[in-house]
């Protein structure tokens, strides 16, 4: 059976943004992080963050410091009471200083490619699935990848280069309303049904 997720993107929406941020001293929730998770938590959506991480081919801090941000962020998730089911990261960058990345990848968002391979590693349904971001590139990331999208309203978008695949589902100031709105709308009732059957 597969399930529907909650993916959400890491720097401006769950964390606060910190331009090419790898150490874990300097990690903090965004306003609203902390509670979004507490609620999510009390439902059987397995959570995922999604993130570009174009640092380490501009050469800003090595591949491996991802391990450790990823650590950091299941502590932060066990201390709302959630758990973090994965974490995607996209490092390359077609402009990049280290050659290895420096390329033109389809993961990099607004490709859809991490939300792909979370769903195939984790069987998961990502029709009834949520992406919440602060910019369009994860809207578009979302809707190309056929999740359910959530825009946060919080000012991180400047260029508003709309298109039908940069329309967001819905729109939240922050993370705690998103969290709401996934739980507000929940679940197709087909959906619903298998989930509770992949449950037993």
């Amino acid at each position: 059976m597969t399930l529907p997720a909650v993916f959400i993107d890491k720097d401006g929406t769950l964390l606060e943004d910190v331009p090419y941020n790898a150490d874990p001293a300097f990690m903090r929730f965004a306003p609203g992080a902390r509670e979004a998770l507490a609620l999510l938590a009390a439902y059987p959506y397995p959570l995922f963050v999604i993130s570009n991480q174009s640092g380490v081919a501009l050469g800003k801090f090595e591949h491996s410091a991802l391990f450790d941000v990823e650590r950091r962020l299941r502590q932060m998730f066990a201390e709302c009471g959630a758990t973090l089911a994965g974490a995607y990261w996209c490092p390359h960058h077609p402009e990049g200083s280290v050659a290895r990345y420096a390329i033109v990848c389809d993961c990099r968002k607004p490709a859809p490619g991490m939300l792909l391979r979370a769903a195939e590693e984790h069987r998961l349904e990502l029709g009834n699935s949520w992406f919440i971001g602060d910019i369009l590139d994860d809207v578009e990331a979302g809707n190309r990848a056929g999740c359910r999208t959530i825009l946060l309203d919080n000012g991180h978008e400047t260029e508003w280069r709309m298109s039908p695949q940069r329309t967001p589902g819905l729109r939240a100031a922050g993370l705690h309303e998103a969290a709401q709105l996934v739980v507000l709308h929940g679940l197709s009732r087909g959906a619903a049904v298998r989930r509770k059957e992949a449950l037993r």
